[in-house]
């Protein structure tokens, strides 16, 4: 089969690869689409740790079971005898060792042997990716693959929004206008914000952000501050950087919550006033992955919740994905997704 590889950080290219075959819990995905994520960037530049190389990156992603394995076929799991070839599906990257005290305690997105599909084993930048059957979510019939590949980055946000928990009628303040921010948009609007104000230095995310519904947007924060001088209830920062934090961090309200979303550099450090925390009893969080959110994510996508034409922005053959990548680099469009098999 043809797949994207990369041998080693800053070597990528497309090439043939032995077709997967399933063990006997897993299912083999024709894949549909995989969506570009900012932690395939980080693969390719060799800054995500976990990762090994050589790699086949891809893990947002949804496609056709063409195999299972033999212990689906005799339906020894009821929640996995289900799946047959044929089916559509999207999949949760996710994979828990369940045995370490995260684990245990109902924390596997911090578990000690953690890893992904696409991560830290191979994943669906290529034509057949191999998975585990407790990973599959079965497909509404009104869900396309390459919407049903925003699932997994949905299922993100929306762990995310449970760690934050806001309150209705909060006012939020969304640094960064990317493809998580948007979708972080849309979910706390449907939640009962008051507002939800995005910034962003991309005056083109802004105008999305705008569609999308955000009451107001701004490059600078301080210009928003002008305006509510007494800041936000909740802050997100979807952007990973860290000079950006720091300014998100001013526009919190007393009372407030702070979280970072955005996945920075393992060496960035970023300076916050203990301080302020401390007097203004402000709450700082972060939000790491997917951990039990991935069903919901499924359900908001059928719902309609996702407005998910302002966020398809292109489709690309895996032999492109080169260019794809370098596209989502410049910051070009929202979601960029990859179709390994065409359009199917």
């Amino acid at each position: 089969m043809r797949a994207v590889i990369i041998e080693r950080p800053g070597t990528i290219r497309v090439g043939e690869k032995p077709e997967p075959t399933p063990g006997a819990d897993d299912l083999i995905i024709r894949v549909g689409a995989c969506g570009i994520c900012g932690t395939d960037l980080h693969i390719s530049e060799g800054s995500f740790p976990p990762t090994p190389y050589p790699i086949v990156p891809g893990h947002e992603f949804a496609g056709e079971v063409v195999a299972v394995g033999n212990n689906i076929q005799q339906g020894k799991d009821p929640v996995t005898a289900k799946f047959k070839p044929g089916l559509r599906v999207a999949v949760d990257p996710s994979l828990f060792c369940g045995k370490c005290e995260f684990c245990r305690s109902g924390h596997g997105n911090l578990c000690l042997n953690w890893g992904a599909i696409g991560d830290t084993v191979d994943g669906a930048f290529a034509e057949y990716v191999k998975v585990p059957a407790a990973n599959a979510y079965l497909l509404p019939d009104n869900i396309s693959y390459r919407e049903a590949a925003l699932i997994e980055p949905v299922s993100c946000a929306v762990h995310g929004v449970h760690r934050l928990n806001p309150r209705l009628g909060d006012k939020c303040l969304i640094v960064g206008a990317g493809t998580m921010g948007l979708i972080l948009l849309q979910l706390l609007l449907r939640g009962g914000a008051s507002q939800v104000v995005v910034n962003d230095t991309n005056t083109q995310r802004l105008k999305r952000a705008e569609q999308l519904g955000a009451s107001r947007t701004a490059t600078d924060i301080a210009a928003l501050l002008k305006d509510e001088p007494l800041g936000f209830d909740c802050v997100i920062d979807a952007t990973g950087v860290a000079q950006a934090m720091e300014g998100a961090f001013n526009a919190v309200r007393r009372g407030g919550k702070f979280m970072v979303f955005g996945v920075a550099p393992q060496e960035a450090r970023i300076s916050l006033s203990p301080f302020r925390i401390y007097n203004d009893e402000i709450t700082v969080l972060g939000s790491m992955a997917v951990l039990f959110s991935y069903a919901a994510a499924v359900d908001l996508m059928s719902s309609g919740a996702i407005d998910t034409g302002a966020m398809l922005t292109q489709a690309l053959p895996l032999a492109d994905f080169s260019e794809a990548l370098e596209k989502v680099r410049r910051g070009e469009g929202v979601k960029t997704q990859i179709l390994p098999n065409g359009d199917i």
